[in-house]
């Protein structure tokens, strides 16, 4: 009676261990078979992150001054170009000003070679401050924008409303035109001029 009682207790310690151990290895099992197995669904494609332009605006009303904006990715040359574009025309997000004016816009963008054409609208004319200054930096906001960003560009002809012999109150765009990174500093003031005569008389004076 007591051996049989002994063999009870044996059974109903080892049946626990037993299934403990099954349990165990299975999962140990399935552990390793995932850590092998392929995934049923491909990867995703990485989605290429944004590109950072330069852009060219107005600065104290004298100069041009650059500016960084993220765009986002494009398929060819003229898409990122007339991107460009837009974020040039939206204006500036920083201290900066517009260069070009209000409500100008861009009809067309034509890629040859190493030249590009762009087609303005009529308010790209009208309304154009007055004075050299303003229409040098309307149109070099333009023309450097474009060349610091595509460095194959090297020269830019700007049509106005479908003219291609352009003449602005006081700059010629019949001719294309290659860009300007010296607009980018100050204005030097001139230097003052002693009056004539001064060191003469000072010499003489005893």
């Amino acid at each position: 009676m007591a051996t049989h009682q002994r063999k009870k207790i044996k059974i109903s310690i080892v049946i626990p261990f037993l299934v403990f151990i099954l349990f165990f290895s299975i999962m140990i099992w399935q552990k390793y078979r995932s850590s092998y197995e392929l995934p049923v669904t491909p990867p995703q494609q990485q989605v290429e992150g944004c590109r950072t332009v330069t852009l060219f605006f107005a600065a104290d009303g004298t100069r041009l001054a650059r500016e960084a904006r993220s765009i986002e990715p494009c398929d060819d040359s003229n898409s990122c170009l007339e991107n460009i574009l837009d974020e040039l025309l939206s204006g500036p997000v920083g201290e900066f000003e517009e260069a070009v004016p209000a409500g100008a816009s861009v009809d067309a963008v034509l890629i040859e070679g190493d030249q590009v054409t762009i087609e303005f609208n009529r308010t790209f004319f009208d309304a154009m401050p007055s004075g050299s200054s303003a229409e040098m930096l309307a149109v070099y906001s333009v023309v450097n924008t474009i060349a610091a960003n595509f460095p194959q560009i090297k020269s830019v002809k700007l049509n106005v409303d479908g003219n291609k012999e352009t003449v602005l109150r006081h700059l010629d765009l019949s001719d294309p035109l290659q860009p300007d990174y010296s607009l980018e500093e100050s204005p030097q003031a001139e230097p003052v001029k002693s009056p004539v005569g001064s060191a003469t008389k000072r010499k003489g004076a005893h």
